[in-house]
């Protein structure tokens, strides 16, 4: 019997899987909260729901989403046929026998969620690779699982009592995070469940209930786990933690990334001129000011890189004054509605898209609304543009820190400047990110210069698969 077995035949055996699972319930009604908080703005319509169990979230997304069709999947057969009983309904209801690790679907699906099964997984990483490619463009997954700091009393009357504890290691909230795809934007979010149970004894046996038993360690003998019982009654009132990690991850719209500065002039407009001729990609510029000085990014990208007309995006709004496009805005007695920000028809098949911010992530767009907004929304993976000289390594760390608080993949830095190795190596250690290039000072700036700036650049695919 394979592992997999195993986990399922304990799950098939778990007849009183309601009475005792307390925390999943818990868990399956908060993700169904956030779910909820993330689709104000787009109903899913085609839900994908991995390790159903009893349907704890299953009746939470009916609730929440009456039209939406979704498919309840779950690895033990038992377990959907207790879904079935519980919800005679069938309407927009398909439950599907499948292991989330080997999907069997093709989707897409504007939503696939999970509560409390994604710790079962053998390799969360590659399955939310497969899972993610399931997705529609701009769809989002959201799961639930066990972090770091779970069960830590249970695991204390182990160690109390010498015993090696079987209970596996949960990761951190930083595994989960360099675990999502590159074809989106995730977070990861922490909280701690406290459960008191009866005593240990019932805690024993309501894991046999739900089904949750199965250890890939050696199980502690009769004897050692009287020890271990034993020494869990000197904690009175006896209580179990769970630290219980919610993810959202939403997919990107289309292949691509999203250039942004940790400053102002620090030659984003020429690094992006640089990535749209090395990889053959569209360019699109979403809010363009600085139009009475100078001519706007959208012509220099065109003149730089020799973009072909149809593969320049035009700008959602175009402002003449030099200033944040919020202000610039202001200036021309109106204000922009980042819901009204258009996107552009790009179709993932022609390649790559690069997006070219305004300024640095904090730069303000709207009221209550920075350019790293803009960025989670689009969900595309950022190359940040840095100076090489005096003050990049500041600069850059907390542009970093910024990208990484909001969930936003960095695909990596670009220095701009004399190559200063120090900054550099400071940099790569301590922002945890590689530098894509150091592009050298060029003048006079022309196509040319683009030309021979590109062979700086590794190929799309060299980029991206290096980082899956």
């Amino acid at each position: 019997m394979t592992r997999k077995d195993s986990i399922a035949a304990r799950f098939d055996a778990a007849r009183d899987y309601d009475q005792a699972a307390r925390v999943q319930r818990i868990a399956a009604g908060e993700l169904a909260r956030r779910i909820a908080q993330s689709c104000t703005h787009a109903t899913p319509l085609r839900i994908l729901e991995i390790g159903c169990g009893t349907g704890f979230l299953t009746r939470e997304l009916r609730r929440l989403f009456p039209d939406a069709h979704i498919t309840a999947t779950d690895i033990a057969p038992g377990m959907l046929a207790r879904l079935a009983a519980r919800i005679p309904d069938r309407e927009r209801l398909t439950l599907h026998r499948m292991d989330a690790e080997q999907p069997d679907l093709t989707g897409p699906f504007d939503l696939i969620c999970s509560s409390l099964a994604m710790q079962w997984f053998e390799n969360r990483a590659r399955t939310l690779d497969l899972l993610a490619s399931l997705l529609a463009p701009g769809g989002q997954m959201a799961f639930t699982t066990l972090c770091a700091g779970s069960f830590r009393q249970w695991r204390d009357a182990y160690a109390r009592a010498g015993v090696t504890c079987p209970v596996p290691s949960y990761p951190p909230l930083a595994t989960l995070h360099e675990e999502w795809p590159l074809s989106g934007a995730g977070l990861w979010q922490e909280a701690e469940i406290v459960d008191s149970p009866a005593s240990p004894l019932e805690f024993v046996r309501e894991l046999a209930a739900i089904g949750a038993s199965y250890t890939d360690h050696r199980p502690a003998t009769g004897s050692q786990l009287r020890r271990v019982l034993a020494a869990a009654h000197s904690n009175d009132p006896f209580a179990v933690s769970y630290h219980v990690a919610y993810g959202q991850f939403r997919r990107a719209l289309w292949p691509g990334v999203f250039v942004t500065g940790t400053d102002t002039d620090v030659g984003k407009t020429v690094t992006a001129a640089t990535l749209v001729r090395a990889w053959g990609a569209a360019y699109w510029k979403p809010l363009q000011s600085g139009t009475d000085d100078a001519p706007s990014d959208s012509t220099t990208i065109r003149a730089l890189s020799g973009i072909d007309a149809a593969r320049l995006y035009p700008p959602a709004a175009t402002f003449g004054a030099s200033l944040s496009p919020e202000d610039a805005a202001r200036q021309a007695h109106t204000r922009i509605n980042p819901a009204d920000i258009g996107l552009p028809p790009h179709d993932a098949a022609r390649g790559p898209l690069v997006v070219e911010g305004a300024g640095g992530v904090f730069v303000p767009i709207a009221e209550n609304y920075l350019m790293i907004d803009l960025m989670v929304r689009l969900a595309l993976p950022v190359v940040l543009v840095a100076r090489s000289q005096l003050g990049t390594i500041n600069h850059t760390l907390l542009s970093l820190a910024a990208l990484r608080a909001r969930g936003l993949r960095v695909l990596g830095v670009i220095l701009n400047g004399p190559p200063e190795p120090i900054g550099r190596n400071a940099i790569e250690r301590h922002g945890r990110v590689r530098i894509l290039a150091e592009l050298p000072p060029t003048d006079p700036m022309g196509p040319d210069a683009v030309r021979q700036l590109a062979t700086h650049i590794s190929s799309w695919t060299d980029v991206t698969d290096s980082v899956q």
